[in-house]
């Protein structure tokens, strides 16, 4: 287990130990090298029972919604440097792996989202985990800032790509 400040991370790290899915942890404190460059690291690579193994990259967000009569909006957002991490982390470990952005949501106490989701509790917190590979992300990716570099994809797109983690490794 690496050692985590971002409670995002840990609490999926722990959802992997919790569902006994073998896991690689990566020490996100060294950038891989690969021939002259680096590759912004990855945080794990997940062994899946069935299917593509995943090389996952996971994006903290929290639930946002103005109030509790209004649609509510998952945030998910990434960076062109996540992207391009992780299609090179793909196309370097080849057939069987899948990259991805796991996004952890970190949900209110009081949403209404905990009666609709799977949730995973963690140090008195929920969370929801869902995975979006990254080439279905960058089909449907759009700008959100030139000056960050950063892009998302739209509600209903998201909604329609997003798939339940614990689905994925538990099947």
């Amino acid at each position: 287990m690496v050692l985590r400040r971002n409670h995002y991370d840990a609490a999926f790290e722990e959802f992997l130990r919790t569902s006994r899915a073998p896991y690689v942890a990566v020490d996100e404190k060294r950038r891989a090298l690969v021939q002259d460059s680096s590759i912004k690291s990855l945080d794990f690579i997940v062994y899946a029972k069935q299917g593509p193994n995943l090389l996952i990259d996971v994006k903290g967000r929290t639930e946002i919604f103005p109030d509790q009569s209004q649609k509510r909006r998952w945030e998910n957002w990434a960076t062109i440097e996540d992207i391009r991490g992780l299609k090179q982390w793909q196309q370097l470990f080849g057939e069987g792996f899948l990259s991805g952005f796991v996004f952890a949501y970190q949900l209110p106490s009081d949403s209404f989202s905990n009666n609709l989701e799977t949730l995973f509790a963690y140090k008195e917190s929920l969370y929801a985990f869902y995975l979006v590979t990254i080439n279905e992300y960058c089909l449907k990716m759009r700008p959100r800032s030139r000056s960050w570099q950063t892009v998302f994809l739209h509600q209903q797109d998201f909604h329609e790509m997003r798939q339940p983690v614990d689905a994925l490794i538990q099947s």
